[in-house]
């Protein structure tokens, strides 16, 4: 194998590609990915305990509002941080964050996590300190890596993330007083579509574009132009209306405005096209997720769907499938592998696509055993990642003939 980039040094910090050491501090996807995996699973099995047998999961904090903080602010944040930690030096061309520098960060994450189930045992105050330290940190982090590379274009992602550091803020702070943080959720969850929007909105028509050009096709996705950045604005337009106003008519026409938009930036994007590769097609699928969430969102606007019930469409099918999607394909890049799903991993976006839509007909139809489904896909989703990419994640880079 050919040796890595050597390891520079700027302002003092280690940099490069660790060739000691663990491999899972290598890189930034790596512990990220493995830690976001292992706490979907890990957090919704603690989720379905505590509503079948009560187990007091979070304490005074509540389990249902630990389960939701849980998910915004636990397994997605590991998510975004894997995301950007792996992205941002492609973006830049420096050295990506590994060895102990990395492990601090990906120890503030894990350290969160304990915290929040340490409730009945420190309290909520010092739980809520070190969770709520995570994404500041993280905005810090990014923010100097942008400031160095230059690219100022990129800080607009760091606006989004903050968001979300703040609503987990103001998420804790709504639990504390009211016992419950629908306000804070709606936050979060707008500044996680509005990344997809931005992020998504360019990956997955150059992702589909490379992969036509590959098979020899001709006609391409619309590349990112400026109607583009006007949809991005009515997106997030819709989504200040909704989380400042979740029912009634501001709710039915954000949720409406929201769909027709999202699906027209789809409908350029040729994902009919890749129904051969589901590795590409799921990133086209949980795109749509979006849209159908927003749909769940006029729908519950008009009354017809529980507010649990809506979100959880654009959750389950659109942010974390999108997530699921960006972890399997990044690992299988990353660590040499092609790309291509297997059907292990087919099974898992089949077993998240379909926990988004139990989750929602749960509520319609007041089934518990279509929740307890919900969960058990979701479970099952996640378990066959780890599965299939825990392995590539914690061994080396397998070597290409090139190399």
């Amino acid at each position: 194998m050919a040796a890595s980039a050597p390891e520079v040094r700027r302002h003092g910090v280690p940099r490069g590609l660790k060739r000691t050491g663990p491999v899972l501090l290598s890189y930034g996807f790596r512990p990220f990915f493995l830690g976001a995996g292992v706490w979907a699973v890990a957090a919704m099995a603690l989720w379905i305990a505590a509503l079948a047998f009560g187990l007091p999961v979070g304490g005074a904090y509540g389990a249902v509002a630990w389960h939701g903080h849980e998910m915004l602010f636990g397994f997605a944040a590991a998510v975004l941080a894997g995301f950007l930690m792996t992205a941002i030096p492609n973006w830049t061309g420096q050295m990506p964050l590994s060895g102990p520098p990395l492990a601090v960060l990906a120890g503030l994450w894990l350290a969160g996590r304990v915290a929040m189930l340490a409730i009945p045992w420190i309290g909520i105050g010092p739980a809520v300190a070190v969770d709520a330290a995570f994404l500041p940190i993280l905005v810090a982090v990014c923010a100097r890596e942008l400031i160095a590379g230059k690219k100022w274009k990129d800080m607009k992602v760091l606006v989004a993330i903050a968001a979300v550091g703040l609503a987990n803020i103001g998420y804790h702070a709504e639990v504390i007083s009211t016992g419950a943080a629908s306000g804070a959720s709606r936050a979060a969850l707008a500044g996680y579509v509005f990344l997809i929007m931005v992020i998504g909105g360019r990956i997955v028509p150059s992702f589909t574009r490379n992969w036509l050009a590959f098979r020899g096709e001709t006609r391409f996705p619309t590349p990112f132009n400026s109607q583009d950045g006007v949809a991005i604005a009515c997106v997030l337009a819709a989504l200040v209306v909704w989380t400042v106003a979740p029912t009634g008519w501001p709710a039915i026409v954000a949720g409406l405005a929201g769909a027709a938009t999202v699906a027209w930036r789809l409908s350029r994007w040729r994902g009919a096209t890749t129904w051969r590769e589901p590795l590409l097609l799921v990133l086209h699928v949980a795109f749509g997720f979006i849209a159908l969430g927003f749909l769940a969102i006029a729908a519950g606007g008009l009354g017809w769907l529980p507010p649990a019930g809506a979100m959880h469409v654009m959750t389950v099918g659109g942010v974390a499938g999108m997530m699921l999607a960006v972890m399997s394909r990044a690992t299988r890049g990353h660590t040499g592998r092609a790309l291509s799903a297997s059907g292990v991993t087919v099974a898992a976006y089949a077993c998240l696509f379909g926990a988004a839509l139990a989750r929602p007909a749960a509520d319609l139809l007041a089934s518990p055993a279509l929740l307890d489904l919900a969960g058990a896909l979701w479970i099952a989703a996640f378990g066959l990642f780890l599965a299939e990419h825990a392995p590539m994640l914690l061994r080396d880079r397998k070597p290409r003939a090139s190399d």
